[in-house]
C-alpha cells in the first residue's frame, strides 16, 4: 500500500510541477472561474465545445499542488468527451472524493482517492471539477467551494 501511495503522490507532484493544458484558448466558447477561499486556490477554465463534445480544455490560475494537479488531470481527461460523459465523470470523481458509497474512478484520476484522508483538501481537489460543471452549464457567477 505504501508503494501505491508513493506512486499517487508522484503523479500529483508531476502534474503540479508540469501542469498539462495550463494555457489560454483563443477561441474558447465556454468559461468559468472558481475560487477556494479556504486555501486561496483560483482557477479560470476555458473550453471549446462543438456539437456537444469538448474539443479543447485549458486552465490558468494559482493554487496548491492538489488543486493544480486536479485541474491538469481533469483537462487532460475531458478533451474528446461529450458533455454528458464529462457530467458523469464529474459525478464519479465527486463521489470518490466525498466517499459516497465507496465510489472509485478508474485510471489516473483514482490518485485523488487518497485525498479523502484529508477532509480539508477535498475542496482543493474538487475546485476544477465544480468549475467545469459551471462552464458547461453556463453559470454566470464564479464557483466557490464554500
Amino acid at each position: 500500500m505504501s508503494e501505491l501511495r508513493d506512486l499517487y503522490q508522484q503523479v500529483i507532484l508531476d502534474h503540479n510541477r508540469k501542469p498539462r493544458n495550463f494555457r489560454r484558448i483563443a477561441n474558447a466558447n465556454r468559461t468559468a472561474e472558481g475560487y477556494n477561499p479556504l486555501c486561496g486556490d483560483r482557477i479560470t477554465l476555458e473550453l471549446t465545445v462543438e456539437d456537444g463534445v469538448v474539443k479543447d480544455a485549458a486552465f490558468q490560475g494559482a493554487g496548491c499542488a492538489i488543486s493544480t494537479a486536479s485541474a491538469s488531470m481533469m483537462t487532460s481527461n475531458v478533451i474528446g468527451k461529450s458533455e454528458r460523459a464529462v457530467d458523469a465523470l464529474f459525478q464519479g470523481v465527486h463521489a470518490m472524493l466525498t466517499g459516497a458509497n465507496g465510489a472509485a474512478v478508474e485510471g489516473k484520476l483514482g490518485v485523488f482517492a487518497g485525498v479523502r484522508e484529508f477532509p480539508s483538501r477535498i475542496k482543493c481537489a474538487t475546485l476544477a471539477w465544480h468549475t467545469i460543471e459551471a462552464a458547461l452549464h453556463g453559470a454566470a457567477e464564479p464557483v466557490s467551494t464554500e
